[in-house]
Protein backbone atom coordinates (compact mmCIF):
# COMPACT_ATOMS: atom_id res chain seq x y z
CA UNK A 1 0.00 0.00 0.00
CA UNK A 2 1.62 3.72 -0.93
CA UNK A 3 2.40 5.75 1.45
CA UNK A 4 1.41 9.50 1.30
CA UNK A 5 3.12 12.79 2.61
CA UNK A 6 -0.02 13.17 4.64
CA UNK A 7 0.74 10.41 6.37
CA UNK A 8 3.99 11.12 7.54
CA UNK A 9 4.65 11.80 11.69
CA UNK A 10 6.21 15.09 11.16
CA UNK A 11 9.29 16.74 11.14
CA UNK A 12 11.03 14.31 9.07
CA UNK A 13 13.59 14.83 5.97
CA UNK A 14 12.05 14.36 2.73
CA UNK A 15 14.09 14.58 -0.45
CA UNK A 16 12.66 14.64 -3.67
CA UNK A 17 13.96 12.01 -5.91
CA UNK A 18 13.73 13.60 -9.34
CA UNK A 19 15.46 16.88 -8.30
CA UNK A 20 18.14 14.78 -6.26
CA UNK A 21 19.00 12.94 -9.98
CA UNK A 22 18.87 16.19 -11.21
CA UNK A 23 21.64 17.32 -8.91
CA UNK A 24 24.11 14.03 -8.75
CA UNK A 25 24.19 14.12 -12.61
CA UNK A 26 24.96 18.01 -13.11
CA UNK A 27 27.84 17.75 -11.07
CA UNK A 28 29.26 14.73 -12.54
CA UNK A 29 29.30 16.61 -15.89
CA UNK A 30 30.18 19.72 -15.13
CA UNK A 31 33.18 17.58 -13.87
CA UNK A 32 33.39 15.49 -16.46
CA UNK A 33 33.65 18.63 -19.48
CA UNK A 34 36.26 20.48 -17.69
CA UNK A 35 38.42 17.36 -16.45
CA UNK A 36 38.21 17.48 -13.08
CA UNK A 37 38.18 15.22 -10.48
CA UNK A 38 35.62 14.58 -8.15
CA UNK A 39 35.59 13.61 -5.04
CA UNK A 40 32.69 14.49 -3.76
CA UNK A 41 32.08 15.20 0.05
CA UNK A 42 29.76 12.75 1.92
CA UNK A 43 28.75 15.15 5.47
CA UNK A 44 25.88 16.71 3.36
CA UNK A 45 24.13 13.20 3.00
CA UNK A 46 26.19 10.77 5.03
CA UNK A 47 24.42 7.88 3.41
CA UNK A 48 25.98 5.32 1.32
CA UNK A 49 23.34 5.30 -1.21
CA UNK A 50 23.97 8.24 -2.39
CA UNK A 51 27.54 7.35 -2.23
CA UNK A 52 27.29 4.94 -4.34
CA UNK A 53 25.28 7.00 -7.02
CA UNK A 54 28.01 9.61 -6.90
CA UNK A 55 31.18 6.59 -7.64
CA UNK A 56 28.32 5.63 -10.31
CA UNK A 57 28.44 8.53 -12.16
CA UNK A 58 32.19 9.06 -12.07
CA UNK A 59 33.14 10.17 -8.69
CA UNK A 60 36.67 8.97 -8.22
CA UNK A 61 36.58 8.47 -4.65
CA UNK A 62 35.12 10.35 -1.44
CA UNK A 63 35.77 13.23 0.92
CA UNK A 64 35.10 12.41 4.84
CA UNK A 65 35.08 14.82 7.50
CA UNK A 66 34.94 12.17 10.22
CA UNK A 67 36.25 8.90 11.13
CA UNK A 68 32.38 7.58 11.09
CA UNK A 69 32.12 8.56 7.86
CA UNK A 70 35.56 7.05 6.50
CA UNK A 71 33.82 3.52 8.27
CA UNK A 72 30.64 3.82 6.73
CA UNK A 73 32.11 4.83 2.96
CA UNK A 74 34.46 2.03 3.23
CA UNK A 75 31.74 -0.10 2.36
CA UNK A 76 30.90 1.18 -1.41
CA UNK A 77 34.57 3.41 -1.79
CA UNK A 78 38.22 1.88 -1.69
CA UNK A 79 39.58 5.38 -2.33
CA UNK A 80 38.82 7.99 1.18
CA UNK A 81 40.23 11.39 1.91
CA UNK A 82 40.04 12.40 5.48
CA UNK A 83 39.63 16.18 5.37
CA UNK A 84 40.62 16.41 8.77
CA UNK A 85 43.76 16.80 10.54
CA UNK A 86 44.72 13.46 12.24
CA UNK A 87 45.36 14.43 15.83
CA UNK A 88 44.76 12.28 18.74
CA UNK A 89 45.63 8.59 19.51
CA UNK A 90 41.48 7.20 18.92
CA UNK A 91 41.31 9.10 15.49
CA UNK A 92 44.87 7.82 14.26
CA UNK A 93 43.88 4.25 15.49
CA UNK A 94 40.60 4.23 13.76
CA UNK A 95 42.15 5.79 10.35
CA UNK A 96 44.82 2.61 10.90
CA UNK A 97 42.09 0.01 11.22
CA UNK A 98 40.24 1.26 8.18
CA UNK A 99 40.17 -1.54 5.68
CA UNK A 100 43.19 -2.73 4.11
CA UNK A 101 41.37 -2.68 0.75
CA UNK A 102 40.98 0.87 1.05
CA UNK A 103 43.12 3.79 -0.12
CA UNK A 104 43.29 6.04 2.24
CA UNK A 105 44.28 9.99 2.06
CA UNK A 106 44.77 12.57 4.77
CA UNK A 107 45.20 16.55 5.04
CA UNK A 108 47.63 17.95 7.51
CA UNK A 109 49.07 20.96 7.83
CA UNK A 110 51.57 20.39 11.00
CA UNK A 111 54.89 18.37 10.92
CA UNK A 112 54.37 17.27 14.53
CA UNK A 113 51.46 15.09 13.34
CA UNK A 114 53.61 13.29 10.74
CA UNK A 115 55.29 10.88 13.68
CA UNK A 116 52.27 10.05 15.02
CA UNK A 117 50.41 9.29 11.43
CA UNK A 118 53.43 7.17 10.02
CA UNK A 119 53.61 5.08 13.41
CA UNK A 120 50.08 4.46 12.72
CA UNK A 121 49.93 3.49 8.98
CA UNK A 122 52.79 1.10 9.80
CA UNK A 123 50.29 -0.69 13.01
CA UNK A 124 48.07 -0.40 10.66
CA UNK A 125 50.51 -2.22 7.93
CA UNK A 126 49.43 0.45 5.23
CA UNK A 127 50.25 3.75 3.67
CA UNK A 128 48.51 6.98 3.73
CA UNK A 129 48.36 9.79 0.94
CA UNK A 130 49.38 13.26 2.44
CA UNK A 131 47.49 16.17 1.36
CA UNK A 132 49.28 19.31 2.90
CA UNK A 133 46.37 21.55 3.40
CA UNK A 134 46.99 25.04 2.81
CA UNK A 135 45.40 28.84 4.03
CA UNK A 136 43.45 30.59 1.06
CA UNK A 137 41.61 32.74 3.32
CA UNK A 138 39.16 30.53 4.96
CA UNK A 139 41.77 31.21 8.34
CA UNK A 140 40.56 28.00 9.84
CA UNK A 141 42.98 25.75 9.22
CA UNK A 142 46.44 25.11 6.96
CA UNK A 143 49.53 26.49 6.47
CA UNK A 144 50.02 30.01 5.78
CA UNK A 145 53.09 29.69 3.30
CA UNK A 146 54.93 27.68 0.68
CA UNK A 147 57.62 27.52 3.21
CA UNK A 148 55.86 25.84 5.62
CA UNK A 149 54.18 23.42 3.03
CA UNK A 150 57.37 22.36 1.63
CA UNK A 151 58.96 21.62 4.77
CA UNK A 152 55.70 19.22 5.66
CA UNK A 153 55.85 17.76 2.36
CA UNK A 154 59.73 17.16 2.54
CA UNK A 155 59.02 15.55 6.50
CA UNK A 156 55.84 13.40 4.62
CA UNK A 157 58.08 12.41 1.68
CA UNK A 158 61.04 11.02 4.95
CA UNK A 159 58.32 8.87 6.47
CA UNK A 160 58.43 5.63 5.49
CA UNK A 161 55.15 4.81 5.17
CA UNK A 162 53.57 8.42 4.15
CA UNK A 163 53.80 9.53 0.59
CA UNK A 164 53.24 12.84 -0.41
CA UNK A 165 50.50 13.46 -2.82
CA UNK A 166 49.50 17.20 -3.02
CA UNK A 167 48.04 20.01 -1.40
CA UNK A 168 44.04 20.90 -0.63
CA UNK A 169 42.17 23.52 0.01
CA UNK A 170 39.01 25.27 1.11
CA UNK A 171 37.46 27.86 -0.26
CA UNK A 172 34.80 28.46 2.23
CA UNK A 173 35.73 32.24 2.41
CA UNK A 174 34.58 32.71 -1.19
CA UNK A 175 30.57 33.55 -0.42
CA UNK A 176 29.24 35.64 -3.10
CA UNK A 177 26.89 35.28 -5.24
CA UNK A 178 28.61 33.19 -8.60
CA UNK A 179 28.56 36.04 -11.32
CA UNK A 180 30.49 37.96 -8.87
CA UNK A 181 33.17 35.75 -7.67
CA UNK A 182 35.59 36.90 -10.44
CA UNK A 183 38.01 38.82 -8.09
CA UNK A 184 38.12 36.33 -5.45
CA UNK A 185 38.94 33.19 -7.94
CA UNK A 186 41.31 35.34 -9.58
CA UNK A 187 43.63 35.84 -5.73
CA UNK A 188 42.98 32.16 -5.31
CA UNK A 189 44.30 31.43 -8.84
CA UNK A 190 47.74 33.48 -7.83
CA UNK A 191 48.10 31.38 -4.55
CA UNK A 192 47.38 28.44 -6.03
CA UNK A 193 50.19 28.88 -8.37
CA UNK A 194 52.32 30.69 -5.68
CA UNK A 195 52.16 27.11 -3.56
CA UNK A 196 52.54 24.68 -6.47
CA UNK A 197 55.53 26.69 -8.20
CA UNK A 198 57.28 26.58 -4.46
CA UNK A 199 57.22 22.97 -4.49
CA UNK A 200 57.34 22.17 -7.73
CA UNK A 201 61.35 24.24 -7.78
CA UNK A 202 61.36 22.49 -4.22
CA UNK A 203 61.32 18.85 -6.54
CA UNK A 204 58.35 17.91 -4.92
CA UNK A 205 55.72 18.86 -7.57
CA UNK A 206 51.97 18.41 -6.03
CA UNK A 207 50.14 15.68 -8.53
CA UNK A 208 46.73 16.78 -6.64
CA UNK A 209 45.73 19.92 -6.11
CA UNK A 210 42.35 19.22 -4.45
CA UNK A 211 40.02 22.06 -4.02
CA UNK A 212 36.31 22.27 -2.49
CA UNK A 213 32.88 23.94 -1.20
CA UNK A 214 30.15 23.66 -3.35
CA UNK A 215 29.52 27.95 -3.43
CA UNK A 216 32.55 27.95 -5.70
CA UNK A 217 32.56 24.50 -7.40
CA UNK A 218 30.79 25.63 -10.68
CA UNK A 219 33.78 28.36 -11.29
CA UNK A 220 36.57 25.95 -9.98
CA UNK A 221 37.41 25.00 -13.97
CA UNK A 222 38.65 29.02 -13.95
CA UNK A 223 41.52 28.58 -11.38
CA UNK A 224 44.52 26.62 -13.40
CA UNK A 225 46.45 23.83 -11.82
CA UNK A 226 42.82 22.64 -9.55
CA UNK A 227 42.59 18.74 -10.46
CA UNK A 228 40.05 17.91 -8.39
CA UNK A 229 36.91 19.19 -6.42
CA UNK A 230 34.94 18.17 -3.31
CA UNK A 231 31.60 19.75 -3.42
CA UNK A 232 29.30 17.93 -0.33
CA UNK A 233 25.98 20.95 -0.01
CA UNK A 234 25.33 19.81 -3.94
CA UNK A 235 22.98 17.15 -3.88
CA UNK A 236 20.29 18.63 -1.72
CA UNK A 237 21.25 22.38 -2.13
CA UNK A 238 19.74 24.54 0.59
CA UNK A 239 18.67 28.38 0.98
CA UNK A 240 22.27 29.57 1.32
CA UNK A 241 23.25 27.73 -2.11
CA UNK A 242 19.91 28.91 -3.73
CA UNK A 243 20.54 32.51 -2.20
CA UNK A 244 24.05 33.13 -3.78
CA UNK A 245 23.14 31.57 -7.29
CA UNK A 246 24.86 28.12 -7.02
CA UNK A 247 21.61 26.23 -7.77
CA UNK A 248 17.98 27.33 -8.76
CA UNK A 249 15.10 27.30 -6.19
CA UNK A 250 13.72 24.25 -7.55
CA UNK A 251 16.95 22.69 -7.07
CA UNK A 252 16.12 22.39 -3.44
CA UNK A 253 16.14 18.66 -3.31
CA UNK A 254 15.94 18.30 0.84
CA UNK A 255 13.03 20.16 3.14
CA UNK A 256 12.13 19.59 6.13
CA UNK A 257 8.34 18.37 6.09
CA UNK A 258 6.45 20.15 9.19
CA UNK A 259 3.24 20.60 10.23
CA UNK A 260 1.29 24.10 11.23
CA UNK A 261 0.31 23.09 14.98
CA UNK A 262 -0.87 27.16 16.01
CA UNK A 263 -2.04 30.11 14.26
CA UNK A 264 -2.88 31.62 17.96
CA UNK A 265 -1.34 34.88 17.28
CA UNK A 266 -1.81 37.07 14.49
CA UNK A 267 0.87 37.83 12.03
CA UNK A 268 2.83 33.82 12.46
CA UNK A 269 1.97 30.59 12.39
CA UNK A 270 3.62 27.84 14.73
CA UNK A 271 5.32 24.86 12.91
CA UNK A 272 6.72 21.79 14.76
CA UNK A 273 10.26 22.27 13.60
CA UNK A 274 12.59 23.55 15.40
CA UNK A 275 16.27 23.94 16.47
CA UNK A 276 15.77 19.96 16.57
CA UNK A 277 15.01 19.52 13.77
CA UNK A 278 16.13 23.13 11.09
CA UNK A 279 19.60 23.87 13.28
CA UNK A 280 20.38 27.57 13.97
CA UNK A 281 22.74 28.56 11.72
CA UNK A 282 22.01 32.11 10.04
CA UNK A 283 21.38 32.42 6.69
CA UNK A 284 25.43 32.91 4.69
CA UNK A 285 24.08 34.71 1.76
CA UNK A 286 22.08 38.03 2.18
CA UNK A 287 18.16 37.58 4.22
CA UNK A 288 17.52 36.66 7.48
CA UNK A 289 15.59 33.74 8.99
CA UNK A 290 16.12 30.57 9.83
CA UNK A 291 14.77 28.72 6.69
CA UNK A 292 11.76 29.53 4.22
CA UNK A 293 8.92 27.61 2.95
CA UNK A 294 9.86 25.82 -0.34
CA UNK A 295 6.30 26.68 -1.83
CA UNK A 296 6.54 29.83 -0.11
CA UNK A 297 9.85 31.33 -0.51
CA UNK A 298 8.92 34.68 1.52
CA UNK A 299 7.62 33.06 4.42
CA UNK A 300 10.58 32.61 6.56
CA UNK A 301 11.42 31.01 9.74
CA UNK A 302 12.02 34.38 11.58
CA UNK A 303 12.21 32.36 15.48
CA UNK A 304 12.42 29.20 16.84
CA UNK A 305 12.79 27.54 20.21
CA UNK A 306 13.61 23.30 20.49
CA UNK A 307 10.40 22.39 19.73
CA UNK A 308 8.73 25.72 17.45
CA UNK A 309 9.55 27.70 14.63
CA UNK A 310 7.72 31.17 14.14
CA UNK A 311 6.61 31.51 10.52
CA UNK A 312 6.76 34.77 9.57
CA UNK A 313 3.54 35.79 7.43
CA UNK A 314 3.58 39.48 7.66
CA UNK A 315 5.42 39.74 4.17
CA UNK A 316 2.66 37.28 2.63
CA UNK A 317 -1.17 37.02 2.04
CA UNK A 318 -0.87 32.70 2.60
CA UNK A 319 -2.40 31.91 5.40
CA UNK A 320 -2.54 28.62 6.87
CA UNK A 321 -4.83 26.53 8.57
CA UNK A 322 -3.48 24.57 11.39
CA UNK A 323 -2.75 20.73 10.63
CA UNK A 324 -1.48 22.23 6.99
CA UNK A 325 1.94 20.61 6.12
CA UNK A 326 4.75 22.72 4.85
CA UNK A 327 8.41 22.26 3.32
CA UNK A 328 11.17 23.85 4.84
CA UNK A 329 14.25 24.61 3.07
CA UNK A 330 16.82 24.79 5.84
CA UNK A 331 19.34 27.58 5.71
CA UNK A 332 22.17 24.88 6.18
CA UNK A 333 21.05 21.38 4.84
CA UNK A 334 24.40 19.66 6.41
CA UNK A 335 23.20 20.28 9.97
CA UNK A 336 19.67 19.82 9.11
CA UNK A 337 20.46 15.83 7.67
CA UNK A 338 22.58 15.28 10.71
CA UNK A 339 19.66 15.37 13.18
CA UNK A 340 17.65 12.53 11.65
CA UNK A 341 18.63 9.03 11.47
CA UNK A 342 16.34 8.80 8.14
CA UNK A 343 15.56 10.06 5.11
CA UNK A 344 12.25 9.83 3.30
CA UNK A 345 12.72 9.58 -0.56
CA UNK A 346 9.37 11.21 -2.31
CA UNK A 347 8.20 11.60 -5.69
CA UNK A 348 5.58 14.06 -5.68
CA UNK A 349 3.16 13.52 -2.71
CA UNK A 350 4.45 9.57 -3.00
CA UNK A 351 6.93 8.30 -0.65
CA UNK A 352 8.60 6.14 -2.27
CA UNK A 353 11.67 5.25 -0.14
CA UNK A 354 14.00 5.53 2.87
CA UNK A 355 17.39 5.42 3.90
CA UNK A 356 19.38 6.06 6.87
CA UNK A 357 21.61 8.70 7.66
CA UNK A 358 24.24 5.99 8.61
CA UNK A 359 27.13 7.92 8.58
CA UNK A 360 25.53 10.34 11.54
CA UNK A 361 28.00 10.75 14.92
CA UNK A 362 30.68 9.87 15.89
CA UNK A 363 30.90 6.82 17.31
CA UNK A 364 32.52 3.55 15.64
CA UNK A 365 31.09 1.83 12.64
CA UNK A 366 32.81 -1.31 13.20
CA UNK A 367 32.53 -4.64 14.98
CA UNK A 368 34.00 -4.40 18.10
CA UNK A 369 33.91 -7.73 18.80
CA UNK A 370 35.03 -9.21 15.68
CA UNK A 371 38.39 -11.15 15.03
CA UNK A 372 40.57 -10.12 12.21
CA UNK A 373 40.52 -7.15 10.24
CA UNK A 374 37.75 -4.45 11.10
CA UNK A 375 34.59 -4.37 8.99
CA UNK A 376 32.15 -1.82 8.97
CA UNK A 377 28.60 -2.76 10.35
CA UNK A 378 26.08 -3.36 7.58
CA UNK A 379 23.82 -0.26 7.20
Amino acid sequence: MATYLEQLETPVPIVDLDRLSFNLDRMAAYATLHGLQLRPHVKTHKSPRIAAEQLRLGAVGLTCATLREAEVMSEVCDDLLVAYPPVGAARLERLARLSPDVRVSVAADDAQTLDALNVAARLGRRQFDVLVEVDLGMHRVGVSSPERAIAIARQVERASALQFAGILFYPGHIRDAVEAQAAALGQLSADIAQYVGALTDAGLPPRVVSGGSTPAAWRMHEVPGVTEVRPGTYVYNDRTTARIGACDWDDCALTILATVVSTAVKGQAVIDAGTKALGREPLRAEGDGYGALLDHPEVVVARMSEEHGILDLTQTAWRPRLGDQVRVVPNHVCIAVHNFDEIIGVRGHAVETRWPVAARGRGPAIDELSEGPSRPRAV
